[in-house]
């Protein structure tokens, strides 16, 4: 039998995690040669290299990526199994439930998502993680294992990765962004932010020749509100993350051909069945309609 013991897979991903087989062990609390060998098991039970030995540690190659990522996977559902059983008994929902969120929907739409789940189910443990909407983003941290559901940007900029399924949740409008008393915005430099870069508005900004070409770069969208606030210049900003603007700071409607993002859930097959994922999207279902449009 080649099947992969779980006891491998859990020591996989430490080494995956821990980029080395003697830290790996020390957090398993094994031996670095026990370590070794598990690994070393995996690699010819699956017919491919999974760590580059070195001075450096132990770096996965793309082969170990994908089994890292699939075995968290694994052990997830293996995890939830217990929870899962006492749950359809009980009725009552315990255990971890990992969510990552951008930044703004994890300011603006969690905090009341979790406190009505966890006043319907005390004992589940939701753990947030924030993840910017840039590279692979939520759905990066779902792929790999590392979430449960992630709350992700849905538009043809950001495919979903293969294996994942996803809702919308909601629509969210753009505006322009100014600050008050600014006669002409258009003559002020435009801020954006690493995350806008990626979106699919993009098209959209191609199309103004209205926007000024003097651009100002910003870390995160909390940043830009805060640069425009000030003064420094106008921005082009979703609805969430101007619903705490300060009252120096004017939001412009953009028109009907204003441009919009679909907020969404992305999560996996296996993961969509269990009752805490199906409760959490529930939850964000309803949460949703109180949503900016």
């Amino acid at each position: 039998m080649n099947d992969l013991a779980i006891r491998e897979l859990r020591i996989l991903v430490a080494v995956e995690r821990r980029g080395s087989f003697t830290a790996a062990a020390e957090a398993l609390g094994l031996t670095q040669s026990a370590v070794s060998h598990a690994v070393s098991a995996c690699e010819r039970k699956i017919g491919a290299v999974l760590f580059d030995r070195g001075r450096h540690g132990a770096r996965p190659t793309p082969a170990g990526e994908r089994a890292a990522s699939h075995a968290r996977r694994i052990l997830r559902l293996l995890d939830a199994l217990p929870d899962e059983a006492r749950g359809a008994s009980t009725k009552e929902l315990t255990g971890p439930l990992r969510i990552a969120a951008f930044r703004s929907v994890a300011v603006h739409l969690l905090p009341t998502v979790l406190t009505r789940i966890k006043a319907a189910h005390p004992g589940l443990a939701p753990e947030v993680r924030i993840v910017p909407e840039v590279g692979p983003g939520t759905a990066g941290e779902v792929r790999a294992g590392r979430a449960d559901l992630g709350i992700a940007t849905l538009s043809g900029n950001h495919p979903l990765p293969d294996g994942l399924v996803a809702g919308e949740l909601f629509e969210e409008d753009y505006s322009l962004v100014h600050p008050v008393g600014q006669v002409d915005p258009r003559s002020l430099p435009l801020i954006d932010w690493a995350e806008n870069c990626s979106s699919y508005t993009r098209q959209w900004w191609s199309l103004q020749d209205w926007l000024p070409a003097a651009r100002l770069d910003a870390g995160e969208d909390s940043v830009v509100l805060s640069m425009v606030a000030r003064g420094m210049g106008m921005a082009i900003m979703p609805r969430l993350a101007v619903l705490d603007a300060p009252a120096s700071v004017v939001l412009t409607d953009l028109g009907p051909d204003r441009p919009t993002r679909t907020v969404g859930y992305v999560t996996t097959p296996e993961l969509a069945g269990t009752l805490a994922v199906r409760a959490l999207i529930r939850e964000l279902r309803g949460a949703s309609v109180a949503a900016p449009a």
